[in-house]
């Protein structure tokens, strides 16, 4: 961070100085779970995300574990990209 006093309040904070305090309190979220998330990545409908899953293309980018889904964005986004 650039020298940010912690007292500051927050309305002193320029956009930019905010969004650093809020990378570094909490990281961006690598993973979706389910099939709403798979279609919020692809931003589809949640039945062509089941088809898409189901296809087999985003294979690498999914674990499964009985009716639990995690789905890794970012692999998920390239693999997606790259059939």
């Amino acid at each position: 961070m650039n020298n940010i006093d912690p007292k500051t309040p927050l309305w002193k904070l320029t956009v930019e100085e905010y969004l650093e305090v809020m990378k570094s309190i909490c990281p961006e979220n690598n993973y979706e779970f389910g099939l709403k998330g798979l279609s919020n990545i692809l931003g589809c409908s949640i039945s062509k995300a089941s088809e898409i899953k189901s296809s087999g293309i985003l294979d690498e980018a999914i674990i499964q574990r009985g009716n639990i889904i995690i789905i890794d964005k970012k692999k998920a986004l390239k693999l997606f990209a790259t059939k």
